[in-house]
């Protein structure tokens, strides 16, 4: 119950994520526009393209928010619930929940074109894997895993193991949806899904409408 009422939480969050999102990819716009030195370059060198830590930060909160955008519009879908307080129907906006899930799957494949992805699915799945074991796991598993070595020592292993398997096997797919994120990285496209989500976003927070009525 407690699950589901936060679900429904994110899915009346969505015009809040939907802005969110518009800012995020203005940022993104502007910040690949500067280190291409222009907004119309859609090509860079290798060695041009640097990881610096501004740019580690804004990829993690990319995936972060992306993650959140997916949820909160599938939220709203399955709970036929508003994406805002203002939305003048009190239903959902399938407009706008459709708006989230797609533009978030984008923004978890930016990434793609500035970082090594393949470390970054691995770590978050050992990661997840591991919280999820430590929550659920029962206290006779632990003492289980205490006859034979530390069960921290085990966890380490376990998350070491499944961070190698997931990057590996990543790497072999991930030539495809490089194109994908090279494309949505050229500035006018940051800068295109910017101002959409930003009118949407403002729409249904301010007015309680969607540019889907609208048209």
């Amino acid at each position: 119950m407690i699950f589901q009422t936060f679900l429904e939480l994110l899915g009346q969050m969505a015009g809040f994520f939907v802005l969110i999102l518009g800012i995020m990819w203005l940022i993104f716009g502007v910040y690949e526009a500067k280190r291409r030195g222009s907004v119309k370059k859609r090509k860079t060198e290798d060695w041009d393209m640097k990881v610096t830590k501004f740019l580690k930060v804004l990829t993690y909160l990319g995936i972060v928010l992306g993650i959140f955008c997916i949820i909160s519009g599938v939220s709203g879908l399955m709970y036929n619930v508003p994406p805002s307080i203002a939305f003048l129907s009190g239903e959902v906006s399938i407009f706008t929940s459709a708006l989230l899930i797609i533009f978030g799957i984008l923004t978890l494949l930016k990434p793609l074109n500035d970082l090594p992805i393949a470390s970054v699915v691995g770590l978050l799945a050992g990661s997840a894997v591991v919280a999820v074991l430590v929550m659920v796991m029962p206290a006779e598993a632990y003492v289980v895993i205490g006859l034979f070595m530390n069960p921290t020592v085990f966890f380490v292993i376990l998350f070491i193991i499944i961070f190698a398997i997931i990057a590996l096997t990543a790497k072999f797919y991930i030539g495809g949806l490089m194109k994908i994120s090279k494309f949505i990285s050229w500035p006018p496209i940051a800068f295109i899904v910017a101002g959409f989500c930003l009118i949407q976003g403002f729409l249904v927070l301010v007015f309680g409408v969607s540019i889907g009525y609208l048209f």
